[in-house]
């Protein structure tokens, strides 16, 4: 007879209940708590990175169908069609920056050279001399110009600013090379994410992930084309009323009009402040334009470009956009409603249906 064994135990054959090993527990669920500690921390140094993959990859799932246009259209083999693509591209960035840059820095030029008599003709107005009365405006500018840390405290905001642009350049960069690769080879991306799904799955799986692939890509071409309307108007009325940044400010109206929700209203407000530094009337005219054109976009315009790109409800689109803005600032917001649209597909598909045959 073992040691601690008793009558029952031998006439039953069960085994005693060992006690559990607490230690080993503990342990266990430690390195699982560090690894899982870990895995965070590396997701986090590297979120650059993944957002620079994440907008690439979507990128060239929406220029996708242009590509397959080119190749169809004109013959091209899609090597040259994602060439040309990419041309276009850096094209455009390049038209962008030589409309902003040279105005912008001519504006600032203007503004550091003249703010002395600037000054002047403000001490001439009853209200400011008033205010410069009561509170030593003029003076306490001329001391912050004349400090000797103004100069550092300049530079170093130069050098904040040129760290800003050079990397805004480096990611853009990033992302057009990434685009690049990924459109050469999205066929082979999708095929090897389709082969990871079972075979009895395949041709389902392959069916939703083509019409997400095929909604995505209508997205961002009716993106472009509600931005580029809204660009070509801006233009129009600019270059009538008379404004010499007709084509830098319609450049900015349209860039801003990607941006869903608030993209026109960041555009008409930042043009018809522009316009208003030189003529405050029309600048209100510019305001006020621009108001009636974002009411015709949003109700005439983007409505009927959109109608086939995404079938997501109003609700769900506000949503979406407010929730990837919240997380990921602008490229969240730029993601979110193709994202969303995406999951209406896969529940209307097959969560849906699964659903209603229980």
């Amino acid at each position: 007879m073992k040691r601690g064994a008793g009558p029952l135990a031998l006439t039953t054959g069960e085994v005693p209940p060992r006690r559990p090993n607490y230690f080993l527990f503990g342990f266990v669920g430690a390195l699982g708590v560090l690894s899982a500690w870990i895995l965070v921390q590396a997701v986090i140094e590297v979120r650059a990175v993944l957002v620079y993959i994440l907008v690439a990859l979507f990128l060239a799932v929406g220029l996708n169908p242009a590509v397959e246009g080119l190749r169809r259209r004109l013959h091209m083999p899609r090597w040259a069609a994602i060439l040309a693509m990419c041309l276009a591209l850096i094209l455009f960035a390049v038209v962008f920056v030589w409309a902003i840059v040279p105005p912008l820095t001519a504006q600032v030029t203007s503004f550091v050279t003249h703010l002395p008599q600037t000054l002047g003709q403000l001490q001439e107005n009853p209200f400011f001399a008033d205010l410069d009365e009561r509170y030593d405006v003029v003076d306490r500018v001329q001391a912050a110009l004349a400090d000797a840390d103004f100069g550092s405290q300049l530079f170093g905001g130069l050098v904040g600013v040129g760290q800003v642009v050079f990397n805004a350049l480096f990611a853009t960069f990033t992302v057009l090379i990434l685009t690049l690769f990924f459109m050469a080879s999205l066929h082979g991306i999708l095929d090897l994410i389709y082969r990871l799904v079972p075979r009895s799955n395949r041709d389902g799986v392959r069916e939703i992930g083509d019409e997400i692939v095929q909604r995505i890509g209508a997205f961002i071409a009716g993106q472009l084309i509600v931005a580029a309307i809204s660009g070509t108007v801006a233009f129009l009325f600019i270059w009538a009323i008379g404004s010499a940044y007709a084509l830098t400010l319609a450049l900015v109206v349209g860039v801003t009009a990607l941006i869903p929700l608030v993209g026109t209203t960041i555009g008409a407000l930042a043009a018809s402040l522009v316009v208003a530094v030189s003529d405050p009337w029309l600048g209100v005219a510019a305001l006020v334009f621009f108001l009636v054109w974002q009411q015709i976009e949003s109700y005439v315009v983007s409505p009927r470009v959109m109608r086939q790109a995404v079938d997501v409800s109003p609700t769900a689109n506000i949503t979406a956009a407010l929730v990837g803005g919240t997380l990921m600032g602008l490229v969240g917001a730029l993601l979110a409603i193709p994202t969303a649209a995406a999951l209406t597909i896969v529940l209307t598909k097959v969560v849906f249906p699964r659903l209603d045959r229980r």
